[in-house]
């Protein structure tokens, strides 16, 4: 069904393998889509089941949070067992969870099975490890920052359709989304098992693994000793609280500050979608040719602080447009700094260590996931809107010298 290329063909004639580049586009859009499909309702479908607007954000911030601590825990085992047994696997069980996670959250009925079908879909969210870790494998090193652009761009056309269909769909009810991310990602199984191949060599693959390669936290410690990791992930930690913070109260935020429904704020999403379009295919192709890694980064992170200003002051003026500026310059901001961020880290270790580096990577943005949100709530509540994008200018402008400092 597929003819499969070793690593080392790959990266002897520099050739991709197209079936592989292929099915791992396709995955990156149908979770891009899958996983913003929803963004728009939760606040919505938590609704019925709280009393009063400040439950029913701790709640919505409570549900992400889960699921995090969920992805924390998991990731690093969902890595070292695809350096053992290979990405193909692993991926297609990852996907398969995701879709029951969806389906049991779209059934609801009482909080404790929305946050059940958060955290089924929490254990085998480390997928996107697994994804990073497969086009590792099947890309040159001195070419994955471009293909990681190109990951975000496809990942940002499925984050332009998610919530604005959801936010669509929702008009049939507000259950619909969930089901509609159920089908879209089990027919991804299903193309998966026909045609993925699997990136990794049998030679390649890790030999044993031990009960300390399944750690979380032995495995954040061992990463973070790495000279050349550690601060690059450190930066990056501090950027992605206050963006934890930002997906999970923002459409509490506009549904109170500017009383927006499920369409509108499924649209206001996929702004970030259009950015990643916008940047991997006009902006990252100079940005590539003139720039380091770590100098599109730091470029990156400091869009995100002036998009985090002007969604500040959209609340504390009520002022919508400034929401849509702040949005539009923190969306580039994003866009850039993935692509340069995962590019750097791919190149910091080996075929049989990519899983590992990558499981490690999404625990801690699922640390700073578990964190976010819950310290972003409680500002949300006890501050007022504003201060949730506050602490974004505060941390990302913490995080750009210990990056900058990283490669000094």
């Amino acid at each position: 069904m597929y003819k499969f290329r070793s690593n080392h063909e790959q990266n002897t004639d520099q050739a991709v393998d197209k079936h592989a580049l292929i099915f791992g586009l396709i995955s990156v859009f149908l979770c891009g889509i899958g996983f913003s499909i929803i963004t728009p309702v939760v606040p919505f479908l938590v609704q019925p089941y709280t009393s009063n607007p400040e439950e029913q954000a701790i709640i919505v911030t409570l549900l992400t949070s889960i699921y995090a601590v969920c992805v924390f825990f998991a990731a690093p085992v969902l890595g070292a067992l695809s350096d053992r047994y290979g990405r193909r696997p692993l991926l297609l069980v990852c996907l398969l969870g995701s879709a029951i996670g969806y389906l049991v959250f779209g059934l609801g009925g009482a909080l404790w099975v929305l946050f059940a079908g958060r955290i089924i879909e929490g254990i085998t969210g480390g997928s996107i490890s697994t994804i990073f870790a497969y086009f590792a494998d099947i890309i040159p090193p001195e070419q994955r920052t471009k293909y990681f652009g190109w990951v975000s761009a496809v990942a940002g056309v499925g984050t332009v359709i998610g919530p604005t269909l959801g936010g669509l769909l929702a008009k049939l009810g507000y259950a619909v989304p969930m089901y509609f991310g159920a089908i879209i990602t089990l027919l991804n199984v299903v193309y998966g098992i026909y045609y993925m191949p699997e990136s990794l060599d049998r030679m390649k693959r890790l030999k044993e693994i031990t009960l300390a390669r399944l750690n979380p936290f032995i495995q954040l410690a061992a990463i973070l000793s790495m000279k050349n990791l550690k601060r690059l992930l450190i930066s990056a930690f501090l950027l992605w609280i206050p963006g934890g913070s930002l997906q999970a109260v923002f459409s509490q935020f506009t549904m109170e500050t500017f009383s927006w429904k499920p369409a509108l704020i499924g649209l206001m999403f996929s702004i970030m979608g259009f950015q990643d379009i916008i940047s991997q295919g006009f902006i990252m192709p100079k940005l590539l040719k003139k720039l380091s890694d770590t100098q599109i980064a730091v470029a990156g992170m400091a869009s995100e602080i002036i998009g985090y200003g002007l969604i500040a002051l959209s609340a504390l003026f009520s002022f919508y447009p400034l929401l849509i500026a702040g949005m539009f310059i923190f969306g580039f901001g994003d866009s850039v700094f993935g692509p340069a961020f995962n590019g750097m880290l791919s190149k910091s270790v080996d075929s049989s260590e990519q899983g590992r580096i990558q499981g490690g990577s999404q625990s801690i943005q699922a640390l700073a996931r578990i964190i976010g949100p819950i310290l972003g709530g409680q500002l949300y509540v006890s501050l007022g809107h504003a201060a949730p994008a506050f602490m974004g200018m505060i941390l990302i402008a913490a995080a750009i010298p210990v990056l900058y400092k990283r490669t000094h």
